[in-house]
């Protein structure tokens, strides 16, 4: 599977409420996630694999849906840049919605970094 693939079937994978251990199957062992500071993350933060399946799945319990609406997306040797929107309505009917850049590293057919530039509209 090609980078933006990889990085697509995750967010499908997001989409469809999977979450926690579940979601290990796209990653490597030593995968992190680093989110640059946003409304929701001032400061950002970067995650170990346990820490970002442990933060999915706490995530997936405030969400009652999420979509991934990819605009644009690029590969560049093994990674996928991409520029989407994300859209998540929490359980109380509240949509939450970002502009994202995204670059996804990619080693061994699964994904070994994501960076994050989450942009949010006002909530």
């Amino acid at each position: 599977m090609n980078p933006v693939d990889l990085a697509t079937s995750l967010h499908r994978a997001l989409e469809a409420g999977e979450s926690g251990s579940a979601l290990r199957r796209h990653f490597t062992a030593d995968a992190v996630t680093v989110e640059r500071p946003n409304l929701i993350k001032p400061h950002g933060a970067r995650s170990p694999l346990e820490e970002m399946l442990a933060n999915s799945k706490k995530g997936a319990g405030l969400l009652a849906s999420q979509k991934y609406d990819v605009h644009s997306a690029l590969t560049a040797g093994s990674t996928a840049i991409l520029r989407l929107t994300w859209t998540g309505v929490l359980r109380d009917g509240r949509e939450l919605v970002a502009h994202i850049a995204q670059f996804v590293d990619t080693r061994d057919g699964l994904i070994s970094s994501i960076e994050t530039y989450d942009c949010y509209e006002p909530f």
